[in-house]
């Protein structure tokens, strides 16, 4: 006797959560609807009617595995937060098979125009408003500057991250990051 009919966001989970496992396991070379089809008991038809495109469904599930793993503190002391999460970033990236994931992710992204709108609608931009409203909580309670530019900050901290993931000639590390929170709240003029 088959499953029965499911409700649409409990298949819609089933799926998401095969999706993430599969392309964490194997990367996108072992990514096929036809697997995650298998694996999470839903038809290629329904995975279709909600998911435009292989890359889409693929981003979707690496964010829904990884994003608790980057839930953004609030302790009260932005310095010490940026810090934390930039760790767990960098842990994710380098302790996981997740940082091959998105750099593959990301190079897919650059010839797959829906999957590129699908990465910066799931998955970076939300990421940044998470930084950009953490910054933004600093700046009320007067630990940054009034005229910080939060975008420019995440593109500092985060995109060196991500330089060094893609063009890896030097190491992606804690200390790494502790080294650019630190010029940052310091600076870099004599």
């Amino acid at each position: 006797m088959g499953r029965g009919r499911r409700p649409t966001e409990q298949v819609r989970g089933e799926v998401l959560a095969a999706a993430g496992a599969l392309l964490l396991d194997g990367g996108m070379a072992a990514f096929t609807v036809d697997e995650v089809a298998r694996r999470s008991g839903a038809s290629k038809v329904t995975i279709y009617k909600l998911w435009p495109s292989k890359g889409t469904l693929a981003l979707e599930g690496y964010f829904t595995t990884v994003e608790a793993a980057l839930e953004f503190p609030d302790t009260g002391d932005v310095q010490a937060d940026l810090r934390t999460q930039l760790h767990a970033f960098v842990d994710l990236l380098t302790t996981t098979t997740a940082g091959r994931t998105v750099a593959e992710l990301i190079g897919h992204a650059q010839t797959d125009p829906e999957l590129r709108e699908a990465y910066l609608r799931t998955y970076s931009s939300p990421r940044r408003r998470l930084a950009v409203e953490r910054m933004e909580r600093g700046r009320a309670a007067g630990q940054l500057r009034p005229d910080l530019d939060p975008e420019t900050v995440v593109d500092q901290l985060w995109g060196a991250c991500y330089h060094r993931l893609l063009v890896p000639d030097l190491p992606l590390d804690h200390a790494t990051a502790d080294a650019l929170v630190g010029n940052l709240f310091r600076g870099i003029g004599a």
